[in-house]
């Protein structure tokens, strides 16, 4: 059974932040003048227990949901999250696993717990290779070098693809285009270059701050030809295209400028209990006090769906110069 909302998309992707604190504090996530030491992040026991995660998770794949994502924050903060993982993998239905980090935390002994946990898939942000560029995005003094080193160390634990997720800013660092295509072409890493989002209402996100996708392509043109590649499936966020001496591929997120909003297919559940229909929702919908009331798995998934039906989310498609100012949960609250 899938459930589908009311613009007839069905419900297939769910993205599960397990913590909303992270050690870094990049400039269009979790800038460190509004994310500073009074700011008010989850408490512990509000945070929900792997067990009430791995629930939520079985009920949503009996919804449809077969690929899910666990993200933050930054997820590698919650400890021994191979254990989540195990309690994930086995789901009936599930047909892919896979984490989004900032690869500060990724050794090679948690790379191989998770590996030997059932992880499937890893994505590791990184905005740039230059030091300096590096350190100006992300505001931390974790070095760039450790974050290439986690990259190398997914794809020796045998995780494929290995992804690398670059938001791209205009005046902060265009030329970790060419500098990160250049490093991963024949690798079997795919970096995806991301246009910069009004996600959250602390980023100080303006239009002008976006470089676009096509421009993004036109760097990469400058240097290889590239040719469109089919997608994966219908709703995959990003738009494929492959080197043409065959080098490998690459991806671009173009949320901005043309929006993909009439295939998402993605639901999402924060590290406190809330579900939200939308990356830029405003409001989200509590489960967890189901989940600790005693309410069994018919009407916790009652609920799930009853949320999804309704939905008829589709900002991007709506976004202006004016909608910045919309209130919408925090991306470090939601996960990407």
């Amino acid at each position: 059974m899938r459930s589908i909302d009311a613009l007839g998309r069905p419900l297939r992707d769910l993205r599960v932040s397990v913590t909303d604190r992270c050690n870094f504090r990049c400039v269009y996530c979790m800038p460190r003048e509004t994310f500073g030491r009074d700011f008010a992040f989850v408490e512990r026991d509000e945070l929900l227990t792997f067990e009430e995660i791995a629930r939520m998770c079985r009920i949503a794949a009996g919804e449809g949901v077969e690929k899910i994502r666990l993200t933050g924050g930054e997820p590698l903060l919650r400890r021994r999250l191979d254990k989540l993982v195990a309690m994930l993998s086995p789901i009936d239905g599930l047909v892919d696993l896979a984490l989004t980090t900032n690869g500060a935390l990724l050794t090679k002994d948690v790379a191989r717990a998770l590996r030997d946990a059932g992880l499937g898939r890893i994505t590791i942000s990184a905005d740039a290779i230059d030091a300096k560029t590096f350190r100006a995005i992300s505001d931390t003094h974790v070095p760039v070098s450790r974050v290439l080193e986690a990259i190398e160390i997914a794809r020796e634990t045998g995780f494929s693809p290995v992804k690398v997720d670059a938001v791209i800013m205009r005046g902060m660092n265009e030329p970790a285009v060419v500098d990160l295509a250049r490093r991963y072409r024949n690798t079997g890493v795919i970096v995806r270059f991301i246009e910069y989002m009004d996600v959250g209402n602390s980023n100080g996100w303006r239009l002008e701050d976006v470089v676009t996708g096509a421009q993004i392509l036109d760097m990469l043109r400058e240097h290889w030809p590239v040719e469109p590649a089919t997608a994966n499936y219908t709703g995959e966020v990003a738009q494929r295209w492959r080197y043409t001496d065959g080098a490998g591929e690459i991806g671009v997120i173009t949320s901005v400028t043309q929006p993909f909003c009439g295939d998402c297919t993605r639901l999402r559940l924060t590290a406190s209990g809330e579900l939200y229909t939308c990356l830029f929702a405003s409001q989200g919908h509590d489960v967890r006090g189901l989940l600790r009331g005693g309410a069994d798995d018919e009407t916790i998934a009652t609920r799930l769906r009853s949320i999804w039906t309704a939905r008829r989310d589709r900002y991007s498609e709506l976004r202006s110069a004016a909608t910045p100012g919309v209130r919408k949960v925090e991306m470090s609250h939601i996960g990407g």
